[in-house]
């Protein structure tokens, strides 16, 4: 399988290099994706592999989960040893983190990109030199990149936005937007499925803050829109720790009709799961981290030599006070 594949691509390049030349190189910042052989990184199970996890910021508690999950299934593997590195939200950092990581010559990079277009470039020139990239979560521009592992995040705002309509707010009303991070991808797809999914309501969206997928920051941002928008019936957070924050706020004006509304379900003990079992969320809606699935991947491409699809969804779920307890168990077990 491994012979087919590999003279498959080189057929490939044949057939592609008159009109690209450079298929196979590894030239850099041309702003062209080279051909990547999705094998030629697989030395087989006898090998030891170094895969370098960039990761957005350790702030956000689906981050630090994302980085845990990675290390236990890595464990597993014992040809794996996995670099891990703290962007701090600071696209610079992240460019500098994956640039080390290339110097050390890793044998696969995972990243999940701060903001998608200051991380492009790096990331193709990673790619293009023949380092497989397994993307996570947040997505880069352009198809210079081996997998993306994500859940789908219009979807995922659609879902959220069904419930408001169908049951949190049937007779419609006016309700507030914590954003996530605006360069962040997930920040405009869940608004937009948001918005699909509230469609034929009476629910209107009466402002918008970005509180930057921080339980503090959508605190602080909330307060202000409390004030500026008093008649408010809910809230959507595109996070968990936002909705806990606007909670927070309003629990301290005195607003203790108000609904929230996450997203992430982390099943840990201050995770959003427990935040529906326990009243403060009315609802939150499933993202998984990935980091199992991102491990898998890197077993397939460096120790099976197998190819991997462009895009891996990854399931979501709607979790409200009926099935807190039940999805909190079945996500703790194994």
């Amino acid at each position: 399988m491994r012979k087919t594949t590999r003279s498959l691509f080189a057929m490939t390049c044949a057939a592609v290099a008159i009109a690209a030349a450079g298929c196979g190189t590894t030239s850099e910042n041309t702003g062209q994706v080279q051909q990547q052989d999705p094998t030629k990184a697989c030395k087989g199970p006898d090998t030891r592999y170094t895969i370098g996890m960039s990761q957005a910021n350790l702030a956000e508690p689906y981050r630090v989960r994302m980085d845990e999950d990675i290390r236990k299934a890595a464990e597993k593997v014992p040809q794996f040893e996995v670099l891990f590195a703290d962007a701090a939200k600071d696209n610079s950092k992240q460019v500098s983190d994956v640039e080390n990581f290339m110097t050390k010559k890793v044998n696969l990079l995972m990243i999940s990109p701060n903001e998608a277009a200051p991380l492009t470039d790096v990331v193709r020139k990673a790619y293009n030199e023949g380092i497989p990239v397994v993307v996570l979560d947040r997505k880069v521009e352009g198809e210079a990149f081996t997998t993306y592992i994500g859940a789908d995040n219009v979807q995922i705002g659609r879902q959220a936005g069904e419930y408001f309509k169908n049951t949190l707010l049937p007779q419609g009303g006016k309700i507030v937007q914590l954003k996530g991070l605006s360069g962040s991808t997930p920040a405009a797809e869940r608004e937009k499925g948001f918005m699909e999914g509230i469609a034929g309501s009476k629910i209107e969206v009466v402002d918008t803050a970005d509180g930057e997928w921080e339980r503090s920051v959508g605190q602080q941002k909330m307060d202000a829109l409390l004030k500026a928008h008093p008649d408010i019936q809910a809230v959507y957070a595109q996070n968990d720790p936002m909705a806990e924050g606007a909670w927070l706020a309003a629990q301290a004006a005195g607003r203790k009709d108000l609904k929230f509304v996450g997203i992430d379900g982390l099943p840990i003990e201050s995770g959003g799961i427990k935040a529906v079992e326990q009243g403060r969320l009315s609802a939150t809606n499933l993202y998984p981290t990935g980091g199992e699935e991102a491990v898998e991947a890197a077993r397939k491409l460096l120790i099976d030599c197998q190819p991997l699809p462009k895009e891996q969804t990854l399931p979501t779920e709607l979790v409200t006070k009926e099935n807190a307890t039940q999805v909190y168990t079945r996500l703790n077990q194994g």
